[in-house]
């Protein structure tokens, strides 16, 4: 039992033992199951955190470069919409609710919507046409037919008024398509061709291209946008065929279409094509039409487009409207500056003048001659056509090419105005344009003066043709070659509203024809030129009666709606545009017709640009012109002659000023008091200021010669209406005599007593009598005064009096039966020339008619006819 019990607790100490040992084993496995466990998991998560780490570091990658993408993206749009912007400027790119027509200086390309890119930057669609290509449109008619009318918009509104130019061809519609641009169509910008009409149209448009290939580029230059560039003139417009037919074309039709494809660009030529077929090609946009967002252009690739609505047809309807009156206007003139060359004064005028009017409708400056042929100019324009635009554009570039030693100016308007004062110096502007050495202003009532400037260049060609005889040559050229030290520039004679000289059948009017016809016969050969202008030389008697003299004026310029000026068949003038011109030097014929565009001269801050230039460049010694202004009355302290003038201790004959002459030279109208018979002034005429004037201009002149005390001046007042002057002198002369109707016998006893002495007066006795004809105290005054007249001169005592009509000068003198001898000059205010008769030597009496301050001079000693004077002012 005990071994038994033993034996069981030996079995139960083994299995305990074993136990135990599994026991240990099994946590031994545990706990090497755990540690593999426990090392897996590390590892797994090493690699979890591994593959975490790569994807957050993809992750951003992928996000850094779908910012980027979007980033460029955006930058792309921006950069293509702002380069957009610059290509589509102004009326090419702005939408339509704010849209005007905007000329640019170059063509730009044109909108028809926007591109559809992912993003919102909006970038416009533009299409080139004017000077790059050409475009077809296809697709719905309907949405195709707004992209044309807004493409023409656009060509038209960044082009000048009329420089693009349609052609519509529609014969589906029948012109319907274009019916929104009809108003152009009066003004000639838009121009519809009727069915049928294609094949015509295509052979002109071609005819277009050959034409300035040939003579507009001439080989000079690819294209008009390459002329253009470099010459700042586009002599051709751009011409836009607008072709919306459907259907085949013949093969004519596709050869001339294809022509204009290839080659119209360049030319100017563009075609926008909607229902025809065209194949694809250089320089051609195609763009297929489609609502919303379908619609497709060539010029834009894969990228979808979104077209622009229409234009708004109010807004169609004023641009047309503003093209059409701009046109209708005519075109602006181009800038003075482009007649001006390069280097002023660099032109020799020794065989002609040659200068730039204008340029053709082509671009290409027309060139003017004055020479041996053609030597003389008519130019010819009704009022408000630029005819003294012209002159001045013509003056301009002459000036500009010729200097003062080359070129000289003669200047006369007849017209109330003051068109040539600019040339002169003026109160505000003292600069004058050098080569001006005449201006006369507001002369339509003193001829005289335009007579004066014919004598004048009459005794020039005398003094040249004498000069070429002496050399033994024949014309101013040959003359400046053997006498280049002597003064021979061209004188160009410009004579404005000239029917006003030749008006009238009197001795003004006959001798001015007669000089004129020996100026332009005789002066081409020695320089001479006169330019002629008139509104209107339909009615000239006098120089249309005379046709060898019209015939010496070969040069013809017509302005708008001239007449007759040109031949009479010739009609080129009738349908001018403004700032436009006919030039034409053979006499009018029509094959000779010249087309110019004259500038903007006229403007005066663009003409004192060139005036103050050259008038800075003018030599030292070249003085102002002489200015005559007819509106203007002179002044005796501004006269050269009486700052001349300086006191003598002897003056044995003193001179006497009484007005300015009507003449070229600025010179006082003269009298002189020797010691000889019949040495009396008298002025005759009712006009007290205008009397009162030239007794008291030559009181003061004479005052101006003698020292104090060097002669005596007394005055005697015998009118009311006088008495403000008699006064006004008698306070101005150092010391005289005051005699009126209460003492006047005092000095008339004086004076007949020494004017009956055996000899002179110890000094100049110089006696002023206003309104000698109401002299009171019957024969012994008269006698006196008889007596002072007819002695006196010769013992230095002169009488110079005013009688209030020649008849009662001569009732002063003795009646009608006395001789006038008495009186050696005089000078007639408002008294007729046939009243003057019996004081004007020979038979007639002398051409004159009375006027506000004008006045007739004769003083028998020197004259041998009168002279028109206008009396000097005081003030």
């Amino acid at each position: 039992m005990a071994e038994s019990t033993q034996q069981v607790m030996d079995i139960r100490a083994g299995l305990s033992h074993a136990l135990g040992a599994a026991t240990d084993a099994v946590q031994a496995a545990h706990d090497a199951y755990e540690e593999a466990l426990d090392r897996r998991r590390r590892i797994v998560e090493a690699a979890v955190a591994r593959r975490t780490k790569v994807a957050e570091t993809r992750d951003g990658r992928l996000r850094d470069i779908d910012q980027r993408h979007h980033d460029d993206l955006a930058a792309y749009a921006e950069a293509a919409a702002h380069a957009a912007d610059r290509a589509a400027p102004g009326a090419a790119g702005d939408p339509w609710d704010d849209w005007q027509p905007t000329p640019l200086e170059v063509a730009a390309e044109l909108r028809v919507g926007r591109l559809l890119l992912p993003h919102p930057e909006h970038v416009p669609a533009l299409v080139p046409l004017l000077d790059q290509g050409h475009v077809v449109v296809r697709g719905d008619r309907r949405v195709g037919d707004d992209v044309v009318a807004g493409l023409l918009l656009r060509a038209l509104g960044t082009a000048a008024p009329g420089r693009v130019q349609l052609i519509g061809y529609d014969p589906e519609h029948l012109g319907g398509g274009l019916a929104r641009f009809a108003p152009l169509a009066p003004a000639g910008v838009l121009t519809f061709v009727g069915p049928g009409g294609l094949p015509a149209l295509l052979d002109d448009l071609v005819a277009n291209v050959r034409r300035i290939n040939e003579t507009v580029l001439a080989g000079e230059y690819t294209s008009l946008r390459e002329l253009a560039a470099a010459t700042h003139r586009r002599p051709e417009p751009w011409r836009v065929a607008v072709l919306l037919g459907a259907g085949e074309l013949s093969r004519h039709e596709q050869t001339q279409l294809q022509r204009l494809l290839r080659t119209g660009a360049a030319c100017g030529v563009h075609l926008v094509i909607q229902g025809l077929p065209v194949p694809a090609g250089d320089g051609i946009e195609f763009i297929t039409a489609a609502a919303d967002d379908h619609a497709r252009m060539s010029g834009a690739g894969s990228l979808a487009v979104r077209l622009d609505p229409g234009p708004p047809q109010p807004v169609v309807a004023a641009a047309c409207r503003r093209i059409a009156e701009a046109v209708a206007a005519g075109p602006a003139p181009v800038a003075l500056d482009s007649l001006l060359p390069q280097e002023e004064w660099q032109e020799s005028a020794a065989t002609g003048l040659t200068a730039p009017l204008g340029d053709s409708p082509q671009g290409v400056p027309v060139n003017v001659t004055l020479s041996d042929y053609p030597p003389h100019a008519l130019i010819a324009g009704p009022s408000g056509t630029g005819k003294t635009n012209l002159i001045y554009a013509w003056m301009g570039a002459l000036a500009a090419r010729y200097s003062p030693a080359e070129l000289a100016f003669y200047l006369l308007d007849f017209k109330e105005g003051v068109s040539f004062a600019r040339f002169a110096p003026g109160r505000r502007d003292q600069s004058w344009l050098p080569h001006v050495r005449l201006v006369g202003l507001n002369v339509n009532t003193d001829r005289e003066f335009g007579l004066a400037l014919l004598r004048f260049l009459s005794d020039e060609l005398r003094r040249r043709a004498d000069a070429a005889k002496q050399y033994e040559v024949t014309n101013l050229a040959e003359l400046r070659a053997e006498n280049p030290e002597g003064a021979w520039p061209r004188i160009v004679a410009v004579v404005d509203e000239f029917q006003v000289l030749l008006s009238g059948r009197d001795a003004v009017a006959a001798e001015a024809v007669d000089l004129l016809e020996d100026l332009a016969r005789r002066g081409r050969s020695q320089g001479i030129h006169l330019i002629l202008a008139s509104q209107d030389v339909s009615g000239i008697e006098a120089l249309w009666g005379r046709p060898a003299l019209v015939a010496q004026f070969s040069l013809r310029i017509a302005l708008p709606r001239a007449r007759r000026v040109l031949a009479e068949t010739n009609t080129a003038a009738e349908s001018l545009p403004r700032y436009h011109a006919v030039v034409n030097a053979d006499s009018g014929a029509t094959e000779a017709n010249r087309i110019v565009r004259v500038p903007s001269a006229g403007d005066r801050d663009s003409w004192n640009k060139l005036q103050h230039r050259l008038w800075r460049m003018r030599p030292a010694e070249l003085g102002p012109p002489r200015l005559f202004d007819g509106d203007v009355v002179p002044r005796l302290v501004d006269s050269p002659d009486f700052r001349r003038l300086a006191p003598a201790e002897s003056n044995p004959a003193p001179v006497v000023l009484l007005g300015e002459t009507i003449d070229v030279e600025a010179r006082s109208a003269r009298t002189v008091l020797r010691r000889a018979p019949g040495r009396n002034l008298a002025v005759l005429g009712t006009r007290v200021d205008d009397a009162c004037a030239v007794l008291s201009t030559a009181a003061l002149s004479l005052a101006a010669q003698f020292p104090p005390d060097g002669a005596r001046f007394s005055i005697l007042c015998l009118d009311g209406d006088a008495l403000p002057g008699a006064e006004a002198l008698r306070d101005a002369l150092p010391e005289c005599g005051w005699y009126q109707s209460d003492n006047y016998d005092w000095l008339l006893e004086d004076a007949a007593s020494e004017a009956s002495a055996s000899w002179p007066a110890d000094r100049p006795h110089f006696i002023f009598i206003f309104a000698a004809d109401a002299l009171p105290g019957g024969k012994d005054a008269a006698d006196a005064l008889r007596t002072i007249l007819r002695q006196g001169p010769e013992r230095r005592i002169h009488v110079l009096g005013w009688w209030r009509g020649a008849a009662l000068l001569r009732d002063t003198l003795g009646g009608q039966a006395s001789r006038t001898d008495p009186i050696g000059a005089w000078v007639a205010l408002d008294v007729h020339g046939s009243e003057l008769n019996p004081f004007y030597p020979g038979a007639g009496a002398p051409p004159w008619y009375p006027r506000p301050w004008r006045a007739l001079h004769f003083d028998r000693s020197v004259h041998r006819g009168a002279e028109v004077i206008i009396p000097y002012g005081l003030s």
